[in-house]
């Protein structure tokens, strides 16, 4: 599962790499003054198709790494830019209208002579009500109408979202958290990284603190509190790859008995206080984890519980305060990713304004930035693509008759959407003032839980999308059994209307069946058509899919990032069945087309070979060490120069288009080759 903005999805995404200049993209859709050729194919791939092009672009000191998703960002933040930049200087646009609400937003936010005189003022009676807490019912009280008003969420995570045995029923579910590193095991390991960034997230507590008027010895006091607290906490997570395991975070209680379990944490009490209503089940990912925080609440001081929740607080609003508070919060980001300077003011409002009201920009943006027909050729291009993989499943020798019919029925389910919404959402009763920026945050905030808690009791809304129109992504959620492709992602190098088809199917057509194949990944292969986690598969069948999946997991097992650091493949495991069955497919689908059953060069490379070089020109890119060793442990995908080589050498077409023989560095015996789908 990977989350995206303030909407919980339940599947996977394509995520992060590279590309060329947009004078480049206008002569040739490959371009071998990339390239290094001095370097054989099958030696390594990666720097025989991208070498120069990483030579000769290293990581921007704004950035922590960069590759095409990275240029296509850029170019798509300055388009958003633009936009927003206009709006925010329309002085007729009317009263209520998607133009004066964007530019109202925008203008507040980078309105920072004002947010300077303010300081922390926005945050201070929030902060001074903490102290008024008398007791751990109070504790709990302010714990609710914090999540609530969207001003804070501690402890735990909580939202609502299908039930995946139910899935026309929306459902309250509770998540294991209150956390502030990226990964438990920034708390629990003792190698050198985790020990500085241990030291760094203290400062940074301490800092926040210091910035409101405490006293120094106090404030790092409380960074020593805060951090206690939350190793505990860490310790009763499960791990990223346990989380991963649909059935064994699919717990559902009726409430009472859940409450049962956690003495001192009532769930119907504290269900009403979140104003859900007419709810007698929750589902709950890890429920040893909430007998941990149920016992923290009865075992830990009550001053301490008052930093706790002052913390959840402050680290909540850094980012959106004075100057002072920004810095402390970028110095702590820095230790983690190792980004030399603050991404600018303007770039951070742009993303800030699309992740808060996404779908009122979204339609600027594609009225100015997107072409009709490119949705149109993408509607074509995933046809092809599931013709393709039906193809595919009926040739499966490793799967029986009964398990590919409903392989296939999944597939036909699958439910496409391309470039934007055909319903926006307009935000009804959201408050936008053009004069207090951190107040339009929080009634996003507060706007946003409200608008999560209204999906309960009503039929589930297929219409909504987990990203805006701008994002460079791409999803796929398993309980709608649906693939999606925002428009942000549709222009080269993923997709180009002059491009011949050796380029959009190794571009678009990869990303289009890596996103199908995550309905058939480890994970998403447990859901069936309608989206519901249920098993329909033999015995026999899941255990042959099982083996296939393990040995793509050792191969990036054997990768190596830095130093003795290795790819996780447990982790990644269903990006890599993405890239594999994506890139299949897509080849599968090339086969069909016209140039893919020619012959005929392109800049002197064959359809096949120029199929492969638009695959790798996708994930080329280079990424600084500090965020390289953070993301091992945080991010379900493999490093893009592993995603280029990953699936290919496991295509018997690769060996061909590129003649790779025995004894090259990335030669598989053909009989060593996964295939999955």
């Amino acid at each position: 599962m990977i989350k995206i903005s303030k909407t919980s999805i339940l599947g996977a995404c394509l995520m992060f790499s590279c590309a060329t200049t947009l004078a480049q993209q206008k002569q040739k859709f490959i371009d071998p003054a990339n390239m290094d050729r001095s370097v054989k194919p099958g030696n390594d791939f990666y720097e025989y198709a991208s070498g120069t092009w990483v030579k000769n672009n290293p990581v921007p000191a704004k950035e922590t790494r960069w590759g095409s998703f990275n240029v296509l960002r850029d170019f798509n933040i300055n388009a958003v830019k633009s936009i927003l930049e206009k709006a925010s200087a329309d002085k007729n646009a009317p009263a209520g209208s998607v133009e004066k609400r964007v530019g109202d937003f925008y203008a507040a936010a980078m309105d920072s002579a004002t947010i300077e005189k303010l300081g922390y003022t926005p945050i201070k009676a929030d902060l001074a009500a903490i102290d008024g807490i008398r007791s751990i019912d109070d504790v709990l009280k302010t714990m609710n109408y914090l999540r609530r008003s969207g001003i804070a969420s501690a402890l735990y995570g909580f939202y609502v979202g299908q039930d995946k045995k139910n899935v026309e029923v929306m459902i309250p579910q509770l998540s294991q958290g209150g956390t502030s590193l990226p990964d438990r095991d920034n708390y629990l390991k003792d190698d050198k990284r985790s020990v500085e960034i241990r030291a760094a997230y203290a400062k940074y507590i301490t800092t926040l603190f210091s910035l409101t008027g405490t006293g120094e010895t106090t404030a790092a006091a409380n960074a020593a509190t805060i951090f206690a607290m939350e190793k505990q906490l860490a310790q009763a997570q499960l791990s990223r790859v346990e989380m991963r395991d649909a059935y064994k975070t699919y717990n559902k209680f009726f409430v009472d008995d859940l409450s049962k379990t956690t003495p001192g944490l009532d769930w119907k009490t504290t269900l009403a206080e979140l104003n859900v209503k007419g709810q007698d089940s929750v589902l709950v990912n890890n429920p040893a984890f909430f007998v941990t925080a149920a016992q923290l609440l009865r075992s830990t001081p009550l001053n301490d519980w008052k930093v706790y929740l002052k913390w959840s607080i402050l680290k909540n609003a850094a980012s959106k305060l004075s100057s002072s508070f920004v810095k402390a919060n970028f110095a702590f980001s820095q230790a983690l990713s190792g980004q030399k300077i603050q991404t600018p003011r303007w770039q951070r409002m742009s993303s800030l304004t699309d992740n808060s009201i996404g779908e009122l920009l979204g339609q600027l943006y594609v009225k100015e930035y997107f072409k009709p027909a490119a949705k149109a050729r993408m509607e074509e291009l995933v046809a092809n693509l599931r013709k393709a993989f039906a193809v595919r499943i009926k040739s499966l020798d490793w799967m029986s008759e009964g398990t590919k019919q409903k392989a296939l029925a999944k597939l036909a389910a699958f439910h496409p959407k391309i470039a934007y919404p055909d319903k926006w959402e307009n935000y009804d009763g959201l408050v936008i003032n053009r004069n207090t920026f951190f107040h339009n945050i929080r009634n996003v905030d507060a706007w946003d839980y409200n608008f999560m808690i209204n999906k309960l009791g009503k039929p589930v809304d297929r219409t909504r999308w987990g990203m805006t129109p701008p994002t460079v992504n791409a999803y796929y959620n398993a309980t709608l059994n649906e693939i999606v492709f925002p428009a942000g992602i549709l222009q080269f190098p993923f997709f180009d209307p002059d491009a011949d088809d050796a380029v959009n199917y190794g571009g678009i057509g990869a990303v289009i069946g890596h996103e199908m194949s995550h309905g058939f990944d480890d994970n998403g292969s447990k859901y069936d058509a309608d989206g519901t986690l249920r098993n329909w598969w033999t015995d026999a069948d899941r255990k042959k899919f099982d083996a296939k999946a393990a040995a793509l997991a050792a191969q990036f097992d054997g990768y190596t990032v830095l130093d003795t650091i290795h790819v996780n493949g447990k982790l990644t495991l269903g990006e890599n069945i993405g890239d594999l069955g994506g890139l299949n497919v897509a080849y599968e689908a090339f086969k069909m087309t016209k140039e893919g059953q020619s012959n005929e060069k392109i800049d002197g490379f064959t359809p096949d070979q120029r199929f492969f070089l638009s695959w790798a020109q996708v994930w080329r890119g280079n990424i600084l060490p500090e965020s390289a060793a953070q993301l091992i442990l945080t991010d379900p995908h493999a490093p893009g120069g592993y995603r280029t080589i990953g699936p290919i050498v496991n295509m018997d077409a690769w060996y061909k288009a590129f003649d790779v023989q025995p004894g090259e560095k990335l030669y598989k015996k053909p009989e060593d080759r996964i295939r999955i789908w």
